[in-house]
């Protein structure tokens, strides 16, 4: 057993288990006993307390929509919070830094994500091409391309003849975060960032990573801001459009959490580590659906354990394009994927949910995430009963709950608005807001995207309780076919 492994296993509670405290029980079955209270409402109460599950769902996200709006107000300062140190003193050296880009079976993609790492305007001291074991022509795209000479197996290949700061680590496949763990301990500089094979840096996305590491030396984990490109059919056009929305609306909410020091969600495709920091805690999971996410969890658990003040970013400057789902097949087994291993993560670190020696993040932010165990099953229940109703003609029930909707709707309308507008003064983007298109967005949200967002996540819950860990791999046809000519 590999020294990372050990220290795995001694950090991790997935495999050196905690018992549950009472108070974690509680907040779990409390979440369940109230969706359960509220699905028997529509059985046994009449007019809009009829939809009680509905009326629970809109006010708790109403009220989220309320925690992201009033922590945005920093958005107005001048200097944007996000990259400013917190605490400590600043360091005048800016740290060494590698790239890590963790690929398998992507020689097509492959090319253009290091097309982009190479235009950087602060280029980074080393890129490592970790290669999971590909065998669709990676090798030989590699060397024929960028010179790189094919190291052995499961070691470093010298700098390349095109391009000196490349390497080529040939790892035996064993998923994505044993590859980035191997790269890891390959790359020796203070900070490795972590990008998946199918995003696209922009040019200046290493440098505000490398002067948010700088600034901050308590600073062990940041994500970037990341674009969704899903191709240009007309399908894909419209996941696009709603997932870019999303996406913004995501990454505000991250930015919102990082302000009540809470931030949990470090993109794995985009995302900077301090890598001591990193190492010390046993690097990725390799048996976790969402390696990333469970990470953090771990570092915060080790910097409460060793009295450390560690700071989690989300960095406003650091921006990047990736590949998203272009059709809804992709799109629901990405998010069974993903809410599969939020559950996962919930369930292991389920001791510190309503812990106070974490602050925030165990009185609010994990107490959050326990209701949203059940919210995509809150969110479908109510629209199973609302098409009941409809059907059945209950118009006692219809017409109450169809003012709540709308005043929900005019709601997400003035926050769809400007969280747009707060996100373009966030990332520095000049462009307007379009009404229309943010009212469509609005109105159509709500009864196709949503629904969509929610049958993933119950298809999560399936794959969870089946203990299911192997994924289909996703292909790249957005960023192969965008019809942007940047992404080319």
């Amino acid at each position: 057993m590999d020294a990372l492994t050990q220290t795995l296993i001694a950090s991790s509670p997935r495999l050196t288990p905690t018992t549950t405290p009472l108070r974690s029980l509680i907040i779990h079955g409390a979440v369940l006993c109230l969706w359960l209270l509220l699905i028997g409402a529509a059985f046994m109460l009449g007019g809009v307390f009829a939809w009680s599950v509905g009326i629970a769902y809109i006010v708790y996200d109403t009220l989220l929509l309320g925690f992201v709006a009033w922590q945005l107000r920093a958005l107005y300062r001048s200097t944007d919070p996000a990259t400013v140190p917190a605490s400590g003193p600043a360091t005048v050296r800016h740290p060494t830094v590698g790239v890590i880009v963790a690929a398998y079976n992507e020689a097509a993609a492959l090319p253009l994500t290091l097309s982009a790492l190479l235009k950087q305007r602060d280029m980074p001291d080393v890129i490592v091409i970790a290669d999971d074991g590909s065998d669709d022509g990676t090798a030989a795209m590699l060397e024929q391309r960028y010179g790189l000479q094919a190291p052995a197996e499961g070691e470093l290949s010298g700098a390349g003849s095109v391009h000196p700061a490349l390497r080529w680590l040939r790892a035996p496949h064993g998923g994505k975060a044993r590859t980035l763990n191997a790269a890891a301990l390959c790359v020796e500089t203070e900070v490795v960032i972590t990008v998946d094979a199918d995003t696209l840096l922009a040019p200046g996305a290493v440098a505000a990573f490398r002067d948010a590491f700088a600034g901050e030396l308590e600073l062990v984990a940041a994500t970037g801001v990341l674009t969704p490109i899903c191709g240009n059919s007309w399908g894909a056009g419209i996941l696009q459009w709603f997932q870019t929305y999303e996406y913004i609306r995501n990454f505000l909410s991250r930015y919102a959490w990082m302000r009540a020091d809470s931030l949990l969600l470090i993109s794995g495709a985009f995302a900077g580590f301090r890598r001591k920091s990193m190492l010390s805690v046993g690097g990725f999971d390799p048996d976790c659906l969402v390696e990333d996410y469970e990470l953090i969890h771990r570092l915060r658990r080790a910097a409460l354990a060793r009295g450390e003040s560690w700071r989690f970013r989300v960095i406003g400057a650091a921006q990047a394009r990736t590949d998203a789902p272009n059709s809804v097949p992709a799109f629901l087994r990405q998010r069974q994927r993903w809410f599969g291993g939020f559950l996962q993560t919930q369930y292991w670190y389920r001791d510190m949910v309503g812990d106070r020696r974490y602050g925030k993040l165990g009185l609010w932010m994990l107490p959050v995430k326990a209701i949203d165990t059940l919210q995509p099953l809150y969110g479908l229940a109510a629209f199973v009963l609302l098409v009941n109703y409809l059907v059945s003609g209950r118009l006692n029930v219809l017409l109450p709950v169809s003012a709540v909707i709308l005043a929900k709707i005019a709601v997400d309308l003035v926050f769809h608005l400007a969280s747009v507008h707060w996100y373009r003064r966030w990332v520095g983007d000049a462009r307007r807001t379009s009404f229309i298109a943010a009212l469509l967005a609005a109105l159509a949200e709500p009864f196709t995207f949503q629904l969509l967002r929610h049958s993933g996540a119950a298809m999560g819950w399936w794959a969870f309780l089946g203990g299911r860990r192997v994924w289909s791999r996703q292909n790249r046809s957005g960023l192969l076919n965008s019809s942007d000519p940047s992404t080319h």
